[in-house]
């Protein structure tokens, strides 16, 4: 598997580099990976083969860049560099056992003899017909909207709780990362560490708030990794105040620990033709097994939350920033 980041510098702009352990490997002729993933399709080559032959361009000090203290930033691991607009942020829910119980926690029919929610019932529809055959459409998933581009933050940045949010809080994730070639082609460029962030206070008042919940700024990478599977990973996620531990957990993600195949979470992102659009960049989360908020931890301002999987690079990091003051009232004025 190849790992890969995307960069700034205040002076020199955007750069591309292939992680090789300590080093970041500056590409000469690709400064995003949008282009480079671009090029493989037009050349009819994988992405390692397109990234492993642009020639090299110097080298930095991944621990100088990954910790702040280079002029160098991280951006998030795949974006549309020109227009955020052409890049759909979106995500699947209820597709791993755990996540699916504490959205039933929160949203429990209140009906006398009422034995369980809408959110359970989707997920033991996924349990039932999630994994069809090869060729086969199997049963739909749940999917939400997260916004465009323009909400993705990299490592190291804060993800916002606004003035209007009930909450925010952590769900660590894997994200696919996918390009539409020119004849309209969803193509899988890799997978990327991330943290999808919502308020779950707000969608436990009310599962038709899942909606809202969901429209909030959100996190991936460090890296982007390219040639890998999507079997099985297993990592840990954290969440830290005044740098002190205040809650962590075991996670697991990948087709071993959900009830829907990568391929039909694909078919069913993908058969809309508005999600074929050639050039647009889709961003996709998979689901979450569990996050701080199940266990009745609500964050803070300046709480940091860690994301860390095996085999997928460095553990991603971002701090809470709840926005100050009460919610502003927003008006359309007549034209």
């Amino acid at each position: 598997m190849l790992h890969l980041t995307q960069l700034t510098h205040p002076a020199e702009g955007r750069r591309a580099a292939i992680v090789d352990g300590n080093r970041l490997l500056l590409l000469r002729l690709h400064h995003t990976l949008y282009s480079c993933a671009s090029a493989a399709i037009a050349h009819g080559r994988t992405f390692e083969a397109e990234a492993s032959a642009d020639p090299r361009d110097g080298e930095l000090d991944y621990d100088e860049v990954y910790g702040g203290l280079s002029p160098w930033r991280l951006l998030p691991a795949f974006d549309h560099p020109e227009d955020p607009f052409h890049c759909l942020v979106s995500g699947t829910g209820l597709t791993h056992r755990k996540s699916a119980a504490n959205r039933d926690a929160m949203h429990q029919a209140g009906e006398p003899g009422a034995t369980i929610s809408d959110s359970m019932r989707i997920y033991q529809w996924g349990a039932e017909g999630g994994r069809p055959a090869p060729g086969a459409i199997g049963v739909q998933p749940e999917w939400f909207y997260k916004g465009s581009g323009s909400v993705l933050r990299a490592h190291g940045e804060p993800l916002e709780t606004p003035d209007f949010a009930d909450d925010g809080g952590e769900e660590p994730e894997i994200a696919g990362v996918y390009l539409i070639a020119p004849d309209g082609a969803p193509i899988r460029v890799g997978f990327t560490p991330a943290n999808e962030f919502s308020d779950h206070v707000m969608e436990r008042k009310n599962y038709l708030y899942l909606a809202p919940s969901k429209l909030r700024t959100c996190a991936i990478g460090p890296e982007l990794v390219v040639g890998g599977t999507f079997d099985r990973f297993e990592g840990t996620v954290a969440a830290k105040r005044n740098g002190a531990p205040i809650w962590s957990h075991e996670i697991g993600t990948g087709e071993a620990n959900m009830v829907h195949s990568l391929a039909n979470l694909e078919h069913h992102h993908f058969k809309y033709p508005g999600h074929r659009a050639p050039g647009s960049v889709h961003i996709h989360f998979f689901g979450a097994d569990a996050f701080s908020f199940g266990d009745g931890i609500a964050l803070r301002d300046g709480d940091t939350m860690e994301v860390d999987w095996k085999g997928l690079g460095r553990p991603l990091r971002n701090t809470v920033r709840v926005a100050p003051g009460a919610a502003r009232l927003w008006e359309a004025r007549p034209l």
